[in-house]
């Protein structure tokens, strides 16, 4: 059974959710506090996919996902990238996505582990907290989004309009494909280019504001009552995450 370890504390608050989410797709899902994690880091050697769920860690008061970023990276750099270079898969939502791009993990075009792009305030200059439908870039190289065309998926964040350092980087994540989500017919919070969400090089990380842990039973779509709402499309996705973290 593939082992998922879902890293909370210190203001994170949808790690019950995302446990739930893998365990209900196979996975033996396990809450770690990043305390936990830095005292004993030989954790990760026991995953094969390691998740980073929404909140507010350390409450955004130096940005969003921040300090959760710079806790984790001088303490257990060195280990995840042991953990990552083992093929191992992860996973962060939003300010799961916030703590990726800081940590520098995501996009990671450069391969220097520099961040190259962020996520700041909405553009509405408010917390965004509605459903919004996106679409999946069929041509990307992300495992987790396989197969998947769009989907209707819930966004709770006040920090999520993605920009890019450069006109350069973001070209570099048309071109191959890095864009693996993004918002259809409405942008809630201004990201360029519509982009809702990320991969790396190898795939195997995804970063994304919505919230597809969110939607685990028909009955949380806002439309369930009017539609054949036949599977919550968020377990979808992390179906193929644990798949692919099976067979790699």
């Amino acid at each position: 059974m593939v082992r998922a370890g879902i890293v909370t504390g210190y203001g994170i608050n949808a790690d019950v959710e995302l446990s739930t989410a893998f365990a209900r797709v196979g996975a033996d899902a396990r809450r770690i506090h990043l305390a936990d994690l830095i005292a004993e880091p030989e954790h990760l050697d026991r995953l094969r996919i390691v998740a980073f769920p929404g909140g507010f860690s350390f409450g955004d008061h130096l940005g969003s996902g921040l300090v959760f970023a710079a806790r984790f990276s001088h303490h257990l750099k060195e280990r995840f990238r042991r953990f990552l270079d083992s093929g191992g898969l992860v996973i962060g939502i939003c300010n799961g996505f916030q703590i990726l791009v800081k940590m520098g993990i995501l996009p990671n075009l450069s391969g220097s582990g520099r961040p190259e792009v962020t996520l700041v305030h909405n553009v509405t200059g408010k917390l965004e907290d509605s459903w919004v439908r996106v679409v999946f870039d069929p041509e990307s190289p992300c495992v987790w989004t396989r197969g998947i065309d769009e989907m209707d998926v819930p966004i709770r964040h006040g920090e999520g309009r993605f920009v890019a350092a450069d006109r350069s980087v973001l070209d570099r994540l048309e071109s191959k494909h890095l864009v693996a989500v993004r918002y259809h017919d409405r942008n809630p919070n201004g990201s360029q280019r519509n982009v809702a969400g990320i991969t790396d090089l190898s795939g195997r990380i995804l970063g994304l504001m919505p919230h597809p842990e969110a939607f685990l039973d028909p009955e949380n779509h806002p439309r369930w009552r009017r539609e054949a709402i036949r599977e919550a499309a968020g377990l979808r996705l992390l179906r193929n995450g644990v798949e692919a973290a099976a067979h790699a």
